[in-house]
């Protein structure tokens, strides 16, 4: 990634939330506790809901200074902490809702991938390059690994779950994921460099 690229900072808290997430599902799936259970559940709706907030970031570039964008990326930042302090403090203070939380990511995630796909389909007219249409692959892939968490069945053979096969199945889109992100963003940058010569 482009040290001076201007949405790097937001890729590294992404991937800064990734790696937090991840770390709390391992604690979590081999010392369950109530508190491990809510680190988990609480990193991973961080990280849906952050990738929920880059992606307008990114598909309408509200990162661009002008003044409606900083306005825009303002009110865009403050509605997604409030949001997410919102869901942290209704599970812990006053109903932890294993249904609820279940919702609201799962509805975080489709609105993201409804953003992602139209990006894909749109940029892929645009560019006419296969990379260009790897995020609308991506949410087919994730929505595929996700039927897994939904769709859930006992035990293969006492050990192989359908939880686990979602773990299993996230690996993946996340490796093409960050390929995405590094090609884009040369994309960006190289189109930047043509319109300032």
């Amino acid at each position: 990634m482009p040290i001076n690229y201007p949405l790097r900072k937001y890729y590294i808290g992404f991937s800064y939330l990734g790696l937090v997430s991840w770390v709390c599902s391992m604690i979590f799936h081999t010392r369950d506790f109530r508190w491990t259970e809510r680190l988990d559940y609480f990193a991973a709706g961080a990280s849906v809901l952050y990738g929920l907030y880059y992606a307008p970031i990114r598909i309408f570039r509200l990162d661009k200074r002008t003044p409606a964008k900083s306005s825009i990326l303002r009110l865009w930042t403050a509605l997604c902490g409030a949001l997410y302090v919102a869901h942290v403090a209704y599970l812990t203070l006053w109903h932890w809702n294993y249904t609820y939380n279940m919702a609201a990511n799962v509805a975080v995630g489709i609105l993201q991938n409804l953003l992602w796909s139209w990006f894909s389909i749109t940029r892929y007219k645009r560019l006419k390059m296969m990379w260009a249409a790897w995020p609308g692959l991506i949410v087919m892939w994730l929505i595929l690994a996700m039927s897994l968490e939904l769709l859930d069945f006992p035990p293969l053979g006492g050990y192989l779950d359908a939880h686990s096969l979602w773990h299993l199945g996230t690996v993946g889109p996340t490796l093409w994921w960050y390929q995405f992100l590094v090609r884009d963003a040369m994309q960006d940058m190289a189109v930047g460099e043509r319109l300032k010569a």
